[in-house]
């Protein structure tokens, strides 16, 4: 058996374990974790593509809401050295799964302290760093209009001036949710989606389909405005119920 094929099956066997995990965890708290599914390779791409635009030089990265680690596998080849990645997980069995990630990954073998797991809210996360680009994978429709305002402050506030914060959200679960859900349940969505258009309407530099994923979901990017003073930078110590 050649090299790739053991690689490509320790690829796949990798995937089927973190897709075991993740539907497990979902059983426990589907509302903190989002969905039924990891996240695919396409909306890994289109979630870091502002990392691999910018690889040539050291970059800082945050990622929240990490999961089993699709986007950390993602963002890892794409860091040149100098740069650096803090991963943001609350969940102390996917916090534990992304330090076993980091410590057996060939391409951080040398590059010890710069990769950190926080097992932490993002919004309580004390940290004096600022970043180039924060890759979101919080599930951000299962949230309070508070919290969601709360978070998307956070972003904003932990961002470099001229820095990238991309996220994802999945396609119709407005819809979904009005034809499924409970009338205040809806108005909670309906009150979420506000917040994400106001952000939207500041600071979006771009919106893309991906249409391969499960399921399928739109990804934006927004921008911290260069001039201080433009955006919220409200940040918060309560932690989300």
């Amino acid at each position: 058996m050649d090299d790739w094929t053991t690689s490509h099956q320790r690829v796949l066997a990798q995937r089927e374990a973190d897709g075991w995990m993740f539907l497990i965890e979902a059983a426990r708290d589907l509302r903190t974790t989002g969905a039924i599914a990891p996240s695919g390779r396409a909306l890994a791409r289109a979630l870091t593509a502002p990392v691999r635009a910018q690889a040539s030089r050291p970059l800082a990265v945050l990622e929240a809401g990490a999961g089993t680690g699709p986007i950390t596998r993602a963002l890892i080849p794409h860091l040149s050295g100098g740069s650096r990645l803090d991963i943001v997980e609350a969940n102390p069995r996917f916090a534990a799964q992304l330090r076993r990630l980091i410590a057996a990954h060939t391409d951080l073998v040398h590059a010890s302290g710069r990769v950190s797991v926080h097992e932490t809210f993002v919004e309580q996360l004390d940290i004096d760093q600022r970043y180039d680009v924060i890759v979101s994978g919080l599930p951000l429709t299962n949230f309070t209009p508070d919290q969601v305002e709360r978070i998307m402050a956070r972003y904003m506030d932990l961002l470099h001036p001229g820095g990238t914060l991309t996220y994802f959200a999945y396609v119709g679960t407005r819809k979904v949710r009005t034809l499924t859900a409970s009338r205040t349940e809806s108005r909670r969505h309906a009150a979420v989606d506000e917040v994400m258009a106001s952000y939207q309407r500041r600071y979006a530099t771009g919106r893309w389909t991906v249409w391969a994923n499960l399921p399928p979901a739109h990804v934006w990017h927004l921008r911290r405005p260069l001039v201080r003073g433009d955006f919220p930078g409200q940040q918060s110590d309560r932690a989300r119920p």
